[in-house]
């Protein structure tokens, strides 16, 4: 069921909705130009972050929040917890295979045809890290709904509420490329001087300080620079900010000419900061996939803080 909008969306006449897409985001006003278009399949991406029983904090899937509060009208819901990530991993959203990805994008209508566009309910990390997967196994035709399902909202626009059933495809084939990951020993070797990168770690403030955290040993990488992904958009509109701001986040990053590896704590905000790395031109961007959670699950791996 829809619910009232102040901006009906128009249907695309172009079956060639990919042509559209001239970086890694897309408006809200494109998205609802191109709704009911060809060879378009939205995903909602969002994971929920709630109080666990025994204390602390654990992951949700999204899917009730998306059935019974709304989405975008035809979104599918893209299962990031599970589905587009390796549940047999040693850490939660570890990496699927490429077999494990192929079966997922099958599973919620994406072919080697599709135009992908992903959102959602929080400022657009979860839908960054689905975005960085197809990119990573050679898929381009994908971009992330800017400012989500909340600047959606906010602007009037149609929601849904219930099941939307995938189309069905015939598959999808994944091409995996190199140098979309690193491993722990990789940064090891940064950590040592023995490998040259820029470390960037997408955590908010107090976490990198090492005030704040959910692992048993708190702080960041030595050596990084702290890029917090809650600070690339604004907090009145949820869009990314203008691209003079998120260079001023990324000065120092941007500044050095090595390669960068972007880490948080189990690799998805970090997929924000390699997107807004991509739209400032960076294209020697990889992510640390296990990030701190492994980082910090080893008792030899240094880790350092910010005095107060």
């Amino acid at each position: 069921m829809s619910s009232s909008s102040a901006s009906p969306a128009v249907p695309s006449t172009s079956p060639i909705v990919g042509a559209a897409l001239d970086g890694p985001t897309v408006s809200t006003q494109w998205l609802a130009d191109h709704l009911g278009s060809d060879g378009l399949v939205i995903l909602d991406a969002t994971v929920l972050q709630v109080p666990h029983p025994h204390g602390g904090l654990a992951w949700l899937s999204g899917l009730d929040q998306y059935l019974v509060d709304g989405h975008i009208p035809g979104s599918v819901f893209a299962d990031l917890l599970e589905e587009f990530s390796d549940p047999s991993g040693a850490y939660a959203f570890s990496r699927p295979s490429a077999e494990q990805f192929a079966a997922a994008a099958a599973g919620v209508g994406i072919d080697n045809q599709t135009t992908v566009i992903v959102y959602d309910t929080a400022v657009g990390t979860w839908a960054s890290r689905i975005w960085w997967l197809f990119r990573a196994f050679g898929y381009d035709r994908v971009a992330i709904l800017d400012g989500g399902l909340t600047k959606w909202k906010a602007e009037g626009r149609a929601t849904d509420t219930g099941h939307v059933e995938p189309r069905t495809v015939t598959g999808f084939t994944p091409a995996e490329r190199s140098g979309h990951w690193v491993e722990k020993s990789f940064v090891e070797a940064v950590v040592d001087g023995d490998e040259q990168a820029t470390l960037v770690c997408a955590v908010p403030p107090k976490e990198f300080a090492g005030e704040a955290g959910q692992r048993g040993r708190l702080g960041h990488i030595p050596g990084s620079v702290n890029a917090p992904a809650g600070r690339l958009v604004s907090r009145e509109t949820n869009a990314l900010l203008p691209l003079d701001g998120l260079r001023a986040v990324f000065a120092d990053v941007l500044a050095s000419p090595e390669p960068i590896v972007t880490y948080c704590g189990g690799g998805i905000a970090a997929a924000a900061d390699a997107l807004v790395l991509a739209l400032l031109g960076r294209t020697d961007v990889a992510i640390y996939d296990g990030s701190l959670n492994e980082w910090a699950d080893d008792e030899d791996a240094p880790l350092a803080r910010v005095a107060a």
